[in-house]
């Protein structure tokens, strides 16, 4: 590459300015670099150098290895510069991400050539100060060290509405933190990380959100020769419980304290004493809300790592996720995670476990301002996370419920009485849980006009268990909704109850293999699929049909096909 030569002489070529249109203008808010310790090897941001200069060239007096080279960094972040892409090609913008900064999706595509370069990095902001995150992590249960950005740049911290954001490009190039990969993401990872931001968002899940997804010429080397993307996503912070644990680690107290106290004065202003504590307390009680949402959607995140856990509990770095097909709740879907430490029935106790290791690098904060005593501190963690259990239960009961019908107060054993036995059942036949919820809504009619046997053929036609006695399994689910499920439901006394369930069960979930359908209709040059997936996924996620004009996508609410039962991705991407 071109940099190459120059890197020999200790220099680095920077980006062109983009043209300044309706999709490249943002206000900027940036506090992250200005108020927390940077990298210490690069103080002064590379386009700093740059205004400076009295030269025209793009060219700066910034050692490249700085820059893209994986070294060790002391500070929480380091300035970053995207590469030039290859023919880049704006592919999807999703319209409601951009309205969260005050954007349009219609200014995206009547400058979409302008945006292909803004929105891959291949050109640069005006303004704009590019960087990178450092944070450590437990991977799989164990100490990491060092992580980082190793491939995801900020671009601006903006503000909108009030609301804080932070724009990043994933895929646009290398940062120290690269480690032993590229920097670069492929096509089809950022298709599934693109769509499942939006689509979650839709399914009413916190999570990070995306806003466009570039596809570029660049030759990426996975497990085979691939063709490049970058996904712009934005969240209100990209801070993870490994932001805390990496200084920490180092002992160093005072930047894992000026870290907290930063997140505490943009995103938790209302905390007003025991700062530390609460901090604690706002992490394990979004974390516990986030998890059992996606226990009652069915996903299953697949790389719970401490640095993949927002510290605003927000589901973020969506790598080898899936939804379930068949109800299993051992369900991996990770193909690396050999022992089974992110299942899906395992999430809860993993994110408790995070939330525990997140508690070591606040404890010492929290003693030192309270003024506690080692044993005192102890044990005001302790109840912190012991409240975990009891949010995570109230909150899954609570969408469990309305996924039931079950719309009115609930009573305390809706979940061990009512819920439960049916996903035993689910289980027991390796029913399709989105078809099995999706199925639940038409129970109310069913059992009012006796057709309930109908409903119990259908889901047994879904089921992928052949060693199940179906005859009997039928024979329990009809005795299940007629003796437990419809008696609970006309306690309700709900009308048109079905159409309300409707609004809580999808019919259109990005499982793995609706993904891949996705991924090579865009491989075999229809690209436009992705944009119609992304408005499929999140405005008629619920729908009873795929709209008009998007009809092929009416078999996502079908079988799983014999190529996609339990398909597994790896980290690789």
């Amino acid at each position: 590459m071109s940099h190459a030569t120059n890197s020999q002489f200790g220099r680095t070529v920077l980006r062109p300015l983009a043209k300044a249109t309706e999709c490249t203008t943002l206000e900027w808010a940036n506090t992250f670099t200005r108020e927390l310790p940077g990298d210490a090897a690069l103080e002064e941001a590379p386009y700093a150098v740059l205004e400076k200069q009295e030269s025209d060239e793009l060219t700066v007096d910034v050692p490249e290895v700085l820059l893209r080279a994986s070294r060790e960094v002391r500070g929480l972040w380091s300035w970053a510069v995207s590469e030039q892409h290859e023919n880049p090609q704006l592919i999807s913008v999703s319209p409601s991400g951009a309205q969260l900064i005050g954007l349009s999706a219609s200014a995206f595509w009547q400058n979409a050539d302008i945006a292909a370069m803004a929105w891959s990095g291949s050109t640069r902001l005006a303004g704009s100060n590019m960087w990178a995150h450092n944070y450590g992590g437990h991977q799989f249960g164990i100490w990491a060290g060092q992580l980082g950005d190793g491939r995801a740049m900020s671009l601006v911290e903006t503000v909108h509405n009030n609301i804080r954001w932070e724009v990043q490009l994933k895929g646009a190039g290398p940062t120290p933190y690269v480690r032993m990969a590229d920097g670069y993401a492929v096509r089809r990872s950022s298709i599934r990380e693109y769509l499942a931001a939006e689509h979650m968002h839709a399914l009413n899940v916190p999570t990070a959100r995306s806003l466009s997804l570039v596809f570029t010429d660049r030759v990426v080397v996975r497990e085979e020769r691939e063709l490049g993307a970058v996904v712009a996503r934005i969240a209100p912070s990209w801070v993870r419980f490994g932001s805390f644990e990496l200084p920490a680690s180092r002992a160093d107290h005072a930047t894992t304290q000026k870290l907290a106290d930063y997140v505490i004065r943009y995103h938790y202003p209302d905390i007003t004493h025991n700062p530390y504590i609460q901090l604690l307390e706002r992490a394990v009680t979004n974390t516990a809300r986030m998890v059992a949402r996606w226990q009652c959607v069915g996903f299953c995140h697949g790389v719970m790592n401490t640095d993949n856990m927002s510290i605003l509990g927000l589901t973020i770095d969506y790598g080898p996720f899936a939804f379930l097909d068949a109800y299993d709740p051992d369900f991996v879907c990770n193909h690396s995670d050999y022992s089974g430490r992110y299942a899906f029935n395992e999430q809860p106790r993993v994110a408790l476990w995070n939330l525990t290791r997140l508690a070591a690098p606040l404890a010492a904060l929290i003693n030192r301002s309270t003024d506690s005593s080692e044993s005192e501190t102890v044990n005001v963690i302790t109840d912190a996370l012991n409240a975990f259990g009891p949010q995570f239960n109230a909150e899954y009961a609570r969408v469990m419920c309305r996924k039931f019908g079950l719309f009115g107060e609930a009573r305390d054993d809706d979940v061990d009485a009512v819920v439960q036995p049916f996903l035993d059942l689910l289980a027991e036949a390796g029913t399709d849980y989105t078809y099995a919820m999706r199925t639940l809504c038409s129970v109310p009619e069913a059992l009012s006009s006796n057709t309930v046997d109908a409903v119990v053929d259908g889901l047994a036609l879904r089921s992928q268990n052949i060693a199940c006695d179906v005859t009997a399994w039928k024979r329990r689910m009809s005795e299940y909704f007629t003796t437990v499920y419809g008696p609970r439901l006309k306690m309700e006394n709900a009308d048109d109850v079905g159409a309300m369930m409707k609004r809580e069960n999808p019919n259109f979930v990005l499982r793995n293999w609706v993904a891949q359908d996705i991924i090579e209709r865009a491989d075999k040059g229809d690209h436009a699929w992705v944009d119609q997936m992304l408005k499929l996924l999140t405005d008629h996620a619920f729908d009873d049909h795929a709209p008009m004009g998007m009809e092929d996508a009416e078999k996502y609410a079908g079988p799983v096909p014999s190529w996609g039962e339990g398909l597994q991705c790896s980290c690789s991407s």
